[in-house]
C-alpha cells in the first residue's frame, strides 16, 4: 500500500519577513517606472494568486464597491474574492482601466517568470509569494479556515501544512530558547 507524503514548508518555500520587506520596498520604488510589473507581484503577493491566476484576472473581475480581486480557481480549487489594501487596489484599478486588453495583465507565463527574475529579493520561485500571503494569514489570524478559503483549497488537508509549520517554528522556538 502506498503511503502519502504530505507537502511540507521550509524557508526556501516562502519570503522570510525581510525578504518580504525588501521586495515590497522594491516593487514601490519601482512602480511610476514599471507599473503593470510591480502591481502583478503585489497582486500576487497579497492574494496568495497562483502565477496563472493572476494571469487570468479580468477588469471585470475588480470590485470597486468592496476593494477586491476576483480570483478564478486553478488546479481544482474555488474560486475566492479577495479584498486588497485600498491604495494597492486604487492603484490597479487605474491600470487596468488604462489598457486597452479584457485581461488586467495581458502576459505569457514565461514572460511573468521573467519579470519575477528581475524582482525577487533572493532566488526563490514566484510560488513562495503564494506560501508567503499564507503564512502571514495564518500567523496574524490563527483561522486555518480562513486560510482555506483564500487559498481556494478544497480540502482542509491541503491548508493544514500552515498551521504545522508555523506552529512547529513557534514550539521549537518557545521550547529551546
Amino acid at each position: 500500500m502506498a503511503t502519502l507524503t504530505r507537502y511540507s514548508l521550509n524557508k526556501n518555500k516562502y519570503l522570510l519577513p525581510p525578504e518580504a520587506e525588501r521586495l515590497e520596498s522594491l516593487l514601490n520604488d519601482h512602480m511610476d517606472r514599471d507599473p503593470r510589473n510591480c502591481l502583478m507581484i503585489l497582486v500576487a503577493l497579497r492574494t496568495g494568486a497562483r502565477a496563472q491566476e493572476v494571469l487570468n484576472i479580468r477588469k471585470s473581475d475588480l470590485n470597486g464597491y468592496d476593494e477586491t480581486v476576483f480570483i478564478r480557481g486553478l488546479k481544482g480549487s474555488n474560486d475566492r474574492e479577495i479584498p486588497l489594501p485600498r491604495p494597492l487596489f486604487q492603484k490597479l484599478q487605474r491600470w487596468a482601466e488604462g489598457s486597452s486588453d479584457a485581461k488586467v495583465f495581458p502576459i505569457s507565463y514565461q514572460r511573468l517568470h521573467q519579470i519575477w527574475e528581475l524582482y525577487r529579493p533572493v532566488p526563490k520561485k514566484f510560488h513562495s509569494l503564494r506560501h508567503t500571503f499564507a503564512i502571514r494569514l495564518y500567523q496574524k489570524t490563527k483561522d486555518l479556515r480562513l486560510v482555506q478559503v483564500a487559498l481556494g483549497h478544497r480540502n482542509i488537508t491541503n491548508t493544514m501544512v500552515y498551521a504545522d509549520y508555523v506552529y512547529s517554528q513557534q514550539e521549537l522556538r518557545r521550547l529551546i530558547l
